[in-house]
């Protein structure tokens, strides 16, 4: 008798990331169909359901309806525990639970953790595990602390609950708050919302490893001084001056496009106004929150909102985009080869060939994703192009800002940008590795090589 093989299903580190993912997204919107998730006397279709789970897992902020009327408190408390997962990302929390329950990792769960937080090395990374769950919380319970100062006041003890919904929301870039239907509007003028939120989202989106890096640098400060900022890693400076330069540079334009706008800061004080526009300019860099009407702005600083969001913030932390290293590393081999230099330098060291490399297939991959959620969208409403292109990239990039196109999409609208929030969410390189079929015979053929022209 001739025994049948069996074969056994096996996933790669990339297929466990993208199915933790949708498992995540789709017990989430089970959850929220429930009727013990919705207020009383409001009803939610399956399709709103999947939308706010998809859109909380993937730390957008896009909503179809108002989260602050819509979800009861265990609706709210789903969608917070959607938005902290999803921003710590689903590998990091089971790793930690594992942590907690004292499981050993093997191999296998290390590979996985590394390539879940895209880390060029498998040393430390419980201990690693272990510092971002623990920081994560710690900057989550001061954010919700200082937002207390603000909402208690306002709000009596449910002040509490909006405090802490708001900074785990801020500080996972993910934009969706429980106070009204306008985002933080009401509080455009206020400086201890605008810093706090604005802070929140910085930390989260300037990514974990420069976190470690700056606290490791910052004990050398006393005796080293500002020579000691030197030793920063290159992917730490590279992240924290691209985001300063993106953040101000934002901010002056976005300042000077709106200056006379009366329908956004043109009639605010100077202060206010400079308040408002770095707030828009932060809050840009994927994390969704809105003190000004997105569809008021003029035609100029939408365009340059487009730009921010698809940049977004930087690599290993709760922001989206195409991220700040890559965005850099990408103007660096522009810069380079128009120089007709060999190689890409950034402070006096060489970037890898396979960095610029990964740099242009995330940057192609995610373009590719906007290009063709906008095509499908164009066909399934009538909103005007900008308003359709300013939510797919808000989508891609996991954003949240609309131009109030959200809530009028139909289920085919609602659909795409479903799938673009999961796909933005999940990383455009590991959706091209998922779909990629590997042949077990090596490459050993070198086809001869030939000149063309571009340019």
């Amino acid at each position: 008798m001739i025994m049948k093989k069996r074969t056994k299903l096996k996933l790669s580190t990339t297929h466990v990331i993208l199915l933790g993912f949708l498992l995540t997204v789709l017990i989430g919107s089970l959850l929220l169909y429930l009727p013990i998730s919705v207020n009383d006397g409001v009803s939610v279709s399956y399709i709103d359901a999947l939308f706010t789970a998809t859109t909380s897992t993937c730390v957008t902020g896009l909503v179809t309806v108002v989260t602050a009327d819509t979800w009861s408190v265990f609706g709210q408390v789903v969608i917070l525990l959607l938005i902290q997962i999803g921003g710590l990302g689903v590998i990091t929390v089971m790793s930690a639970f594992m942590l907690l329950l004292r499981r050993r990792m093997g191999l296998n769960d290390i590979i996985l953790i590394q390539d879940s937080l895209n880390l060029n090395t498998m040393s430390g990374l419980a201990s690693f595990i272990k510092k971002v769950v623990m920081g994560t919380f710690i900057v989550e319970g001061v954010g919700a602390l200082l937002y207390m100062t603000v909402f208690i006041p306002e709000f009596g003890m449910r002040g509490v609950w909006i405090s802490v919904f708001n900074s785990v929301s801020a500080f996972c870039n993910a934009g969706i708050d429980i106070i009204s239907a306008d985002s933080l509007m009401a509080y455009a003028l206020n400086p201890i919302v605008n810093i706090v939120t604005s802070l929140l989202i910085i930390i989260g989106g300037i990514g974990y490893v420069v976190w470690w890096d700056v606290i490791r640098i910052s004990r050398e400060f006393k005796k080293s001084g500002l020579k000691s900022l030197q030793k920063l890693t290159l992917h730490s400076k590279i992240a924290i001056i691209t985001s300063l330069i993106l953040i101000f540079a934002g901010g002056i334009l976005i300042f000077i496009f709106e200056y006379n706008n009366p329908l956004t800061i043109g009639n605010l004080s100077l202060f206010d106004k400079l308040q408002v526009s770095f707030f828009q300019s932060v809050t840009t860099r994927t994390a969704g929150f809105a003190t000004v009407s997105q569809n008021h702005l003029t035609d100029a600083t939408s365009i340059l909102c487009l730009l921010l969001m698809f940049i977004g913030g930087s690599p290993v932390g709760t922001a989206g985009g195409i991220k700040t290293v890559t965005f850099t590393v990408l103007i660096l081999a522009v810069v380079s080869t128009i120089r007709n230099k060999n190689e890409t330098v950034a402070f006096h060291r060489n970037i890898s060939k396979d960095a610029i490399g990964k740099s242009l297939a995330v940057t192609g991959m995610a373009f590719s994703i906007v290009f063709i959620s906008t095509l499908l969208l164009s066909l399934c409403t009538s909103a005007p192009f900008l308003d359709i292109l300013y939510e797919t990239v808000s989508a891609t990039a996991t954003v949240g800002l609309t131009r109030n196109l959200t809530p009028l999409l139909n289920t085919f609208g609602k659909i795409i940008i479903i799938f673009t929030m999961y796909l933005g969410r999940v990383g455009p390189i590991s959706l091209a590795i998922a779909f990629n079929v590997k042949t077990s015979v090596p490459n050993i053929i070198k086809n001869p090589t030939e000149s063309i022209s571009v340019g």
